[in-house]
């Protein structure tokens, strides 16, 4: 390929759309501001679906490895009562593969594979050019000139502003993330509640859920609708008073539950935040955007998966017709707008629901995706 092509962020999308540019034979430059792969904590687990990211590995050639390290297992799920009755318990057949659990570090480094990425590569802004290209600014001040780039830098991306004047929004909701390794030996009752997937608890207008990772780790996730600033200037130092807070949040809930925020080690502030669910911007030559970037939206399983599958679609169509590189970006955009408008709808009515002051609506939402 002719064209100078590079994308910005090293996650699911990013990584997606090298990889497949790379199968194709073509080059393109990574960049990445962390100084190296394992330089921050990689998240917890993903469910790939059959027919979006699983269908990205697919177009990558790495069916067959993703398929090494999955967990179709993960796919379980229980749901509790506050005071802990087990409401449902869903445990996947023996060929259900819809859509398999892996760590997204596991998932990182199978992405990663042969690509040449520039680790402590910092974007700071990117600016169109006037007969299309655009020009990357790094942290470090240098500037270099692409012919596209393609921002998969996240929910702040520092790419969107070259196409887009909007910013995420925050839902209302909020999300405290705490963890528990080596579960089945260190707390096997806990082990045993949560399952072999996915356990959840949901209460008025807040959320318990914990979610297995390989190894013997677990997330735990506590969910609440709360101002922006709860907990915004409390640090790894301030464990013990935001776990204080939790329980206090979740006061009256069943003991075995509340076992899981009484053994979390650090807890991680996240609000929910989110771009309008119809984000499209004015075609710009020479910049385009994908996965959380282009539309950020609650984190219900589609985000990484729409990412990979817009990253994988973008490479096909730049390797099929490299000539025709606004043309193909142009289509794309178009395609890519139309789907994620569609799972951003799905995912917002469903954060209402699954947060909500009737905690039978996340029961009802459950059953409909997954019938007990």
């Amino acid at each position: 390929m002719r064209h100078r092509i590079a994308v910005v962020g090293s996650g699911p999308a990013g990584l997606t759309f090298a990889r497949v540019l790379h199968r194709h034979g073509h080059a393109v430059t990574v960049l990445e501001r962390d100084s190296a792969p394992d330089a921050r904590p990689p998240g917890g687990t993903l469910d790939l679906h059959a027919g979006l990211g699983q269908l990205a590995l697919e177009k990558a050639g790495l069916t067959a490895d993703f398929q090494a390290l999955s967990r179709p297992e993960g796919q379980a799920m229980r749901i509790l009562s506050p005071d802990g009755t087990v409401l449902r318990d869903w445990r996947p057949g023996p060929e259900e593969r819809a859509n398999p659990e892996i760590d997204r570090g596991q998932l990182r480094d199978l992405l990663l594979g042969p690509l040449d990425v520039r680790w402590g590569s910092g974007v700071t802004q990117v600016v169109p050019g006037a007969r299309g290209g655009a020009r990357v600014v790094l942290t470090d001040g240098r500037q270099e000139a692409y012919d596209l780039v393609v921002g998969a830098d996240g929910a702040w991306s520092r790419v969107r502003p070259a196409v887009s004047p909007v910013t995420p929004h925050y839902t209302g909701v909020t999300s405290v993330e705490t963890s528990l390794d080596d579960v089945d030996r260190r707390h096997p009752d806990l082990a045993r509640l949560i399952g072999d997937g996915s356990l959840a608890v949901y209460g008025v207008n807040r959320a318990l859920v914990a979610q297995r990772n390989s190894g013997g780790h677990v997330k735990v996730y506590a969910q609440f609708r709360a101002p922006l600033d709860r907990y915004a200037n409390l640090g790894p130092a301030d464990a013990e008073t935001v776990r204080s807070s939790l329980l206090a949040l979740f006061d009256g809930w069943a003991a075995p539950v509340l076992e899981l925020l009484h053994h979390g080690t650090a807890f991680v502030h996240r609000p929910l935040h989110v771009l309008p669910v119809s984000h499209t911007w004015t075609h710009t030559p020479g910049v385009t955007l994908l996965g959380d970037a282009a539309h950020l939206m609650p984190p219900l399983g589609a985000g990484a998966n729409l990412a990979m599958l817009e990253g994988a679609e973008l490479a096909e169509s730049l390797a099929t017709d490299p000539d025709e590189l606004d043309d193909a970006v142009r289509a794309f955009e178009e395609r890519m707008w139309e789907r994620a408008a569609g799972w951003a709808r799905i995912t917002t009515a469903g954060l209402e629901r699954l947060v909500s002051p009737d905690p039978t609506q996340a029961l009802a939402l459950f059953d409909e995706v997954q019938p007990s």
